[in-house]
C-alpha cells in the first residue's frame, strides 16, 4: 500500500502532520476513514499504524494525524483540550473533503474514541463510528495525572509525566474535560456504532464499553478484543480489529457498497467482452490472514471461511460445517418456495434453522452405524402463511427431498489429487 505524508491546518492554527494510508494499485479507495489516536499518543502508535494499514489493505483509505502539540504537529499541547481535539478532527475531515473525499468512517482509540463520538455530529458524511478501548466519560483521563491534580487546581497548571514524557496540564484542560456531555452525544449519535474493547484492559476498564453500548441506540455492535492489551501492541490483535472494522463498516458505507457493485459489474463486462468463461466449481485459497482464513470463489461470488477464535481462527467468516449446514438450509428453503409457487400455496415466508453436531452412533435409534460417531443435522422449519395442515405437511415433506438433503444421505465420493503450485 502507499503511505503519503501530508499536513493541514489544525483548529488552533498550527500545522498538523499526518499520514494518508492508501490502498495498493490504481483503483480508487472504497471509502475514506479518520483515525484518532489516544491521549498524549501520536499517529505512529502501534494501534494507529497497524489498524490504518490493515484497513488500507482492504480498500479503505485512512488518514491518521497528530493532534495539536503532539507527535510531529505544531502548536502547544498545554493550550489544547478535548474540545480542540474534536475541532482538529473536524479540520482533518475538511482536509479529506477538499483533497479526496469526506470520511464516511470515524475510528478512535482510547480518548480518541471519545473524540470521534463528539466529532461525528459535525461531519455530515460520517456514516459509521468505531471506538477501540474508549472511555465513556472524557474526564476519565484525569486518572493519568491524579498526583498533579492538587497543584493544577491551586496554581492553574502542573507538569505531569505521561508515558515516560513530561507534559504541562493546565486547569482549562480539566475544566473542558469535565464539561463534556458525552452521554448526550452518544445517545444522539445517529450513526452506526461499533464498540471494541478488551475485557482485561488495564487502562480503560471494560465497564466503559458497557456504558457506551447501553447509551447508544441501534444500529450498534460490540466486539470483544479478548486477550489484547489497551494499545493493541500485538500485530495479530490490530489486524483482527482492522478486519472486523472493514467487514462491519461495509454494511453502513454506501460508497463501499457502490464500489463493490461497480467492481462486480466490471468483472462481468470483462468476461462478456473477452468471452472468458468463469472457472467452474468452487475455488478455495488461503488469504494469509490468521491461521485458517480462506477466500472462496464461486463463479463471480466471493465469500470468506474461517474458524472461531476458540479454535484459533479470526472468526472472520463461517466455519466449513456452518457452510455445509447453510447449503442444506438454503436448499430446503428454495425447494419449498418452488413447490409452493407451483401449487399456488399461501406460503408467505420460510425459516430454516440448521444445527450440526457429532453424536455417538449408539444414541441414534434409526442409524445403521452403531459404533463411533456420526454427523447429525437437526433442522427446524417455520412456515408462515394461511396453510392448511395438509398443505403444511406436504411442504415439509418436499423439504426433505431437496437435492442437498438427498446428497448428504446418499452415497458420496470425494476424489482428490495434488498439483504443483506456482
Amino acid at each position: 500500500m502507499e503511505s503519503r505524508k501530508v499536513d493541514f491546518e489544525g483548529s488552533l492554527g498550527a500545522k498538523l502532520t499526518a499520514r494518508l494510508e492508501m490502498p495498493e494499485g490504481d483503483s480508487a479507495p472504497v471509502a475514506f476513514a479518520l483515525f484518532a489516536h489516544c491521549f498524549t499518543c501520536s499517529k505512529d502508535t502501534p494501534a494507529a499504524v497497524k489498524v490504518s494499514r490493515a484497513l488500507a489493505a482492504r480498500g479503505i483509505a485512512v488518514l491518521r494525524f497528530d493532534f495539536t502539540g503532539l507527535g510531529g504537529s505544531g502548536g502547544d499541547f498545554a493550550s489544547t483540550n478535548f474540545s480542540s481535539n474534536v475541532a482538529d478532527l473536524i479540520a482533518a475531515a475538511d482536509y479529506l473533503r477538499q483533497t479526496h473525499r469526506a470520511p464516511s468512517l470515524l475510528i478512535g482509540h482510547s480518548l480518541g474514541g471519545a473524540a470521534v463520538l463528539a466529532a461525528a455530529g459535525h461531519i455530515e458524511e460520517a456514516r459509521a463510528v468505531v471506538t477501540i478501548g474508549a472511555p465513556f466519560d472524557a474526564a476519565h483521563v484525569e486518572h493519568h495525572f491524579l498526583d498533579a491534580l492538587p497543584e493544577i487546581e491551586q496554581k492553574g497548571e502542573a507538569t505531569a509525566t505521561l508515558g515516560g514524557r513530561q507534559f504541562t496540564i493546565r486547569k482549562q484542560m480539566l475544566e473542558d474535560l469535565r464539561q463534556q456531555k458525552q452521554k448526550d452525544r452518544i445517545a444522539q449519535l445517529r450513526r452506526a456504532l461499533l464498540v471494541m474493547h478488551a475485557p482485561a484492559d488495564g487502562v480503560v476498564g471494560i465497564d466503559n464499553a458497557a456504558q457506551i453500548f447501553t447509551t447508544a441506540k441501534h444500529p450498534k455492535s460490540f466486539v470483544s478484543l479478548d486477550n489484547a492489551d489497551h494499545f493493541l501492541s500485538r500485530a495479530a490483535d490490530a489486524d483482527y480489529a482492522a478486519h472486523v472494522i472493514a467487514a462491519w463498516a461495509s454494511r453502513y458505507l454506501p460508497d463501499a457498497a457502490s464500489a463493490a457493485m461497480r467492481d462486480a459489474k466490471a468483472v462481468a463486462r470483462a468476461a462478456e467482452d473477452t468471452g472468458a468463461a468463469t472457472e467452474s466449481g468452487v475455488v478455495v485459497e488461503e488469504t494469509g490472514q490468521g491461521l485458517f482464513q480462506q477466500r472462496i470463489r464461486i463463479g463471480r461470488h466471493v465469500i470468506m471461511a474461517d474458524e472461531p477464535q476458540s479454535m484459533g481462527g479470526l472468526d472472520s467468516g463461517p466455519a466449513p460445517y456452518d457452510l455445509l449446514a447453510a447449503a442444506l438450509g438454503a436448499c430446503k428453503a428454495m425447494t419449498m418456495r418452488l413447490y409452493a409457487n407451483r401449487k399456488n400455496l399461501p406460503l408467505t415466508r420460510t425459516r430454516v434453522h440448521v444445527v450440526h453436531d457429532r453424536i455417538h452412533a449408539k444414541d441414534c435409534a434409526d442409524c445403521e452405524t452403531k459404533d463411533g460417531h456420526i454427523d447429525e443435522f437437526r433442522v427446524a422449519i417455520t412456515l408462515d402463511g394461511a396453510l392448511t395442515d395438509e398443505q403444511r405437511a406436504r411442504v415439509l415433506e418436499i423439504a426433505d427431498n431437496c437435492p442437498v438433503h438427498r446428497t448428504l444421505e446418499g452415497e458420496v465420493r470425494v476424489r482428490s489429487k495434488g498439483t504443483a503450485g506456482g
